[in-house]
């Protein structure tokens, strides 16, 4: 059988992550990315395929060439500020794009996907934790066009047979403890990058929105989940699939929170830095806490956080922030 996996949007944070895990677990991580938002340099376990997910003949033709046994899907934008401005850009690139790569599986007869999914798509949960089978409710286009996608994967699998996990991240966190690859995204907005660059000199203060939240110090909690993590149960659901694994959607999280107070606090620590901050309102459609029931990824996938406490996300980052810093524009 095939070891070779097609990673969309391969050149991408989590998805070269995801590529590294694949390659130490014996697959052949074919990246097929348009490098619009990824990164040449972060290919290094297999091959890449530059393409456009919505051209459904180049991804036949990815798929036949490079023999693909299963698919993972990160290919896709993820800025929530972005997709209410412009939601046409979100509607077609992540929602057409994803029917043009469904239809070129049916078309080469691959029939597993692993799908990157968000927690997004809950929207603002009036229960905690988190579980499935919370309803999901997106705010945004964001979450719209992801929740969009996992409804197709449904129906792909009543109609063609299409097996599918899709996969519910919470916040993404923390780079490659061996160094290899890390965060790059332009602009950055994820929290742990911005507050590390605040303290290392190398970004402005680090605004804190909303200081009134009904939580123990008044900011925002969220679940945090080191992206490693997030790699190896991505290939924990490739041999579920490979296995013969019906189609479900899990969680992937800690079921701890930290507040954003807490993550400054934990980042002075780290850097032995002040952190320069300043405070501003809520932003619209920010729940007070998000955070997850992860037990069902264990249950299904035999999958749990083994690097996502506080001090290795932020270590792992660090790291990462202070090479950038430190090095050429690249």
């Amino acid at each position: 059988m095939s070891q070779s996996v097609l990673v969309t949007g391969g050149a991408g944070y989590i998805g070269s992550h995801a590529c590294k895990a694949l390659a130490q677990a014996g697959y052949v991580p074919v990246t097929y990315d348009n490098l619009s938002r990824g990164h040449r340099h972060a290919v290094r376990w297999g091959p890449l395929v530059e393409g456009e997910i919505a051209d459904r003949t180049a991804v036949a033709a990815a798929l036949k060439r490079h023999h693909v046994a299963s698919v993972m899907h990160f290919a896709a934008f993820a800025y929530v500020g972005e997709s209410g401005t412009d939601p046409a850009l979100y509607y077609r690139n992540n929602v057409v794009g994803t029917l043009a790569l469904l239809d070129a599986m049916r078309e080469v007869g691959v029939d597993r996907i692993v799908f990157s999914s968000t927690c997004a798509t809950y929207g603002l949960p009036e229960e905690m934790p988190i579980a499935e089978t919370t309803p999901q409710r997106p705010v945004n286009p964001y979450g719209e066009t992801k929740l969009a996608i996992e409804r197709v994967l449904h129906w792909y699998g009543q109609a063609y047979g299409l097996r599918s996990v899709a996969l519910r991240y919470f916040n993404a966190s923390g780079c490659d403890r061996g160094g290899e690859i890390g965060e790059e995204h332009h602009p950055e907005t994820h929290l742990i990058p911005l507050v590390l660059r605040a303290a290392l000199g190398a970004a402005d203060p680090i605004s804190i929105f909303g200081i009134d939240y009904p939580t123990p110090d008044g900011t925002a909690i969220r679940d945090y989940i080191h992206v490693e993590d997030l790699a190896s149960a991505h290939v924990r659901a490739i041999r579920y699939l490979a296995e013969g694994g019906a189609s479900t959607a899990l969680n992937l999280a800690t079921g701890r929170g930290y507040s954003v107070r807490e993550i400054i606090a934990a980042v002075a620590r780290a850097t032995g830095r002040d952190v320069p901050q300043r405070e501003a309102p809520r932003r619209p459609g920010d729940p007070p806490a998000l955070v997850a029931d992860p037990r069902l990824a264990r249950s299904v996938l035999g999958w749990q956080a083994e690097c996502s406490d506080l001090d290795t996300i932020i270590g792992s980052a660090l790291a990462w922030e202070t090479r950038r810093h430190n090095e050429p524009a690249r």
